[in-house]
């Protein structure tokens, strides 16, 4: 008996098409969004939940960055997850649709079109206002690179002072109203998203996916106001910067 031997860690051909072919084919990228997309929110509920520690004072919030800061190479690998999973999502999200509105009688689109929500009618604008929302939030927070001169603000265990950044950051009105709008659409793609993926994975229970569906918006909804208490309370001088 013959057996065909390939080197050990080489993909198999036959593997590597069928990986390929369920790209290309709507349900695979059906699945690449909801996966990816289930990751971004993961992240996006974690890092609200890190971000309102500035309630607690400077010392958490410090504290929790320069933890995070300490992750060193571990932190880059996070981000570069993150990064690549967001770069999927919107790669895939186009195709997926253009793919669609090629197979898609026209008559059909239309009664689809009418029967859509406002999230989904609008994905494509409120996705690129988001991804522009997510590259000034970096440059204007992480890298900093809007206000250098916040690289050098430390606190009293000479850590640095996110905590005095972040408020000193949000009075700007137009970074506030900038960023208030950016998490609005983010929550609003969530909130179609949710309810997108739970179909996709094959949720078919009534019991599971129609509570699912209808909590979307109120989780939504909350993971908002998480994130627009911050820089409410620091453009209403609730939050205080203590450098």
């Amino acid at each position: 008996m013959c057996y065909s031997v390939r080197p050990y860690g080489r993909p198999d051909v036959t593997t590597v098409k069928a990986i390929i072919s369920f790209y290309q084919s709507s349900i695979g990228k059906k699945w690449i969004v909801a996966l990816t997309g289930l990751v971004l929110v993961g992240f996006v509920t974690g890092h609200m939940i890190g971000n309102l520690q500035i309630f607690l004072g400077q010392e958490p919030l410090n504290k929790y960055a320069a933890f995070l800061q300490g992750l060193g190479e571990l932190l880059w690998v996070i981000r570069g997850v993150l990064f690549a999973c967001i770069g999927v999502h919107i790669v895939t999200t186009v195709l997926l649709t253009i793919q669609n509105a090629g197979a898609t009688p026209q008559k059909y689109a239309v009664t689809q079109s009418q029967a859509a929500t406002i999230a989904a009618k609008t994905m494509a604008i409120s996705g690129t206002i988001i991804l522009a929302f997510l590259i000034f939030h970096l440059l204007h927070f992480t890298a900093q690179t809007i206000h250098p001169e916040w690289q050098g603000w430390h606190d009293a265990e000479g850590r640095h002072d996110v905590y005095s950044l972040v408020i000193v950051g949000f009075q700007n009105p137009l970074a506030t109203g900038f960023y208030l709008l950016g998490v609005f659409l983010l929550c609003m793609h969530l909130s179609h998203g949710i309810q997108s993926f739970i179909q996709t994975l094959g949720v078919r229970s009534r019991k599971i996916a129609e509570p699912l569906t209808a909590a979307s918006p109120y989780l939504a909804g909350l993971i908002f106001l998480g994130y627009a208490s911050i820089p409410v309370a620091s453009i209403l001088g609730i939050l205080k910067p203590l450098h």
